[in-house]
């Protein structure tokens, strides 16, 4: 007998028990729900744990709301998440979260003009937060071997990894190749930490003036590392960005480019700019 046989069994074995717990109703613990109906169905269920799931998008695009809006989910049922973040400090992270939630403009927080019934609802959004396991790390000072060192020993649900191409070196050479090393130690480190890797990432390779500008694959660069290491890979596309006289104002494409797991395609949402909030387009939030 094969020595690796017995492992091989218990495997199968333990698949076929994790169905046989959801066909029960048990919520499968590698699954981790974004919060967002159609992404959720399009995914089978939500993010995985152990995955490296990269979302990528035009600058303005919106890929830090939705990371931070998917983490926000997240945490509300409990399950930690994790943002960190090269571009915003604790107190900045925590202004989006309560626009988002509190559906009030950021730009009114920010200026304290707010009204009576903007300040209750951010009064009831911080309370929401406050009881939530919603992590937020600025990266700010820190090199990628301490980065990696978080999303490893965080032991998250979710960790969000704002974005690719601000991480600090995660080895010699190119621009490219510096990202596709941060590609490659970020999905091991998924694996180590048993958490999904949100990485938030530029396109350096797209061109807004091809036929189709929506985001592909060879778009993230990286030298492929996104294309062939990356479980997930999903693009935002606003039309608006592009051709503001046919795009519908908010209207946002979510591509699903790659999907080890199951199916491509893409889902529709709409993005809320000055609350800096996506919801789902076809089962909007109450």
């Amino acid at each position: 007998m094969s020595p690796d046989l017995p492992r091989r069994r218990r495997s199968a074995e333990g698949v076929v028990e994790r169905l046989d717990d959801t066909f029960a109703g048990v919520p499968n613990p590698d699954t981790v729900p974004t919060g967002f109906p159609g992404i959720d169905r399009m995914l089978g269920g939500g993010l995985r744990r152990r995955d490296l799931v990269v979302l990528g998008g035009d600058v303005g695009a919106g890929k830090s709301s939705l990371a931070l809006g998917i983490a926000l989910r997240v945490a509300a049922r409990g399950e930690r998440a994790v943002v960190l973040s090269a571009e915003m400090d604790e107190e900045r992270l925590y202004e989006r979260a309560l626009a988002i939630e509190g559906r009030v403009r950021l730009n009114d927080i920010r200026r304290a003009t707010l009204g009576d019934e903007a300040r209750a609802a951010l009064g009831a959004g911080a309370v929401r937060l406050r009881d939530w396991p919603l992590v937020p790390i600025p990266t700010t000072g820190l090199d990628f071997d301490a980065i990696v060192a978080q999303v490893r020993e965080q032991r998250a649900a979710l960790t969000v990894v704002d974005y690719l191409q601000a991480l600090p070196p995660a080895a010699a050479g190119t621009h490219d190749e510096q990202a596709a090393a941060a590609v490659r130690l970020l999905k091991e480190a998924a694996l180590a930490g048993d958490t999904a890797v949100l990485l938030a990432a530029q396109l350096p390779h797209h061109n807004p003036k091809r036929r189709d500008v929506r985001p592909n694959l060879d778009d993230f660069g990286a030298l492929g590392a996104v294309k062939f290491h990356g479980d997930v890979v999903l693009g935002l596309f606003r039309e608006e960005m592009y051709q503001a006289w046919r795009g519908l104002e908010g209207a946002t494409e979510l591509i699903v480019a790659k999907n080890r797991h199951g199916a491509t395609g893409f889902v529709d949402l709409y993005f809320y700019r000055e609350w800096m909030r996506f919801e789902d387009m076809l089962d909007p939030d109450r």
